[in-house]
């Protein structure tokens, strides 16, 4: 296991566990955790034992109660920015890992917290779990992607509404928008987060991965080139190990035996 400062990095039968480990700082993010995060980002994309991510905050409060205000309410325009530069680099390198991803929130989730659960491509609440973008009552704008994220999962005038008035909301409203997956009881949380990382695990791992690349990239192209994007990707998939295992152990009515070749 890597060893960081306000990270954990645990790995068990193909899933790798990551949490934000400042219990006693209900885990808000700083400097320190967003540079680790990147750091522990580019061993986990190499990593092939790791073939699905679950991502968590320790403890029962907070998943991430959001960046860590007393580092900064100093900065001025230029460290702000740089700080939340920082930021949209991390979770968008969270967001287009080669491994599926899959958020499991218990307690809160608020702004930077809010905006970590997005980067994943997956999101399991406990009934506990409250969501949030209160940055505006701070007299600032959401800055780790939560302006740009939240209208793409929840649609344009909820995300607003969310933002503009800086409300929290309970496990259930999330639910209801679309910002949440799945929800569960806080004691069912983990299980039901590796239940669904098997249930992955199951399929062929490269075209997991392709299909989560093709999601992501075609989300910002037009109808019209996300599927020519699409149908390279299909194609490419036929010169795979993979695909000739997948569709024979079809035809022979077995259980594919996937090597990710």
């Amino acid at each position: 296991m890597l060893e960081y400062n306000t990270l954990l990095l645990e790995k068990k039968n193909g899933i790798g566990t990551l949490t934000i480990n400042r219990p006693k700082n209900l885990n808000a993010l700083n400097k320190e955790v967003l540079e680790e995060l990147t750091q522990v980002l580019k061993a986990i994309e190499k990593d092939e034992d790791i073939h699905v991510l679950i991502v968590t905050g320790a403890g029962e409060k907070a998943f991430v109660a959001g960046a860590d205000i007393k580092e900064m309410k100093d900065k001025n325009a230029i460290e702000g920015r740089d700080f939340s530069t920082l930021g949209n680099a991390a979770f968008s390198q969270l967001e287009n890992l080669r491994q599926p991803t899959i958020a499991a929130v218990n307690g809160f989730a608020l702004g930077g917290g809010c905006e970590l659960a997005m980067s994943c491509d997956i999101r399991i609440g406990s009934v506990n779990a409250k969501f949030g973008q209160p940055e505006v009552g701070l007299g600032i704008t959401p800055g780790f992607g939560g302006t740009q994220r939240l209208s793409r999962l929840v649609g344009l005038a909820k995300a607003k509404e969310l933002i503009y008035t800086a409300k929290t909301i309970n496990a259930n409203e999330a639910m209801s928008i679309g910002l949440l997956n799945q929800l569960v009881e806080a004691a069912d949380l983990t299980a039901e987060a590796e239940k669904m990382a098997q249930a992955i695990m199951k399929q062929s791992p490269l075209a997991v991965e392709a299909s989560k690349k093709a999601i992501n990239r075609g989300y910002e192209m037009d109808l019209v080139h996300g599927l020519e994007m699409e149908a390279e990707m299909f194609g490419a998939l036929f010169a795979t190990e993979d695909q000739k295992e997948g569709m024979t152990a079809f035809t022979e009515k077995r259980k594919a035996a996937f090597k990710r070749k």
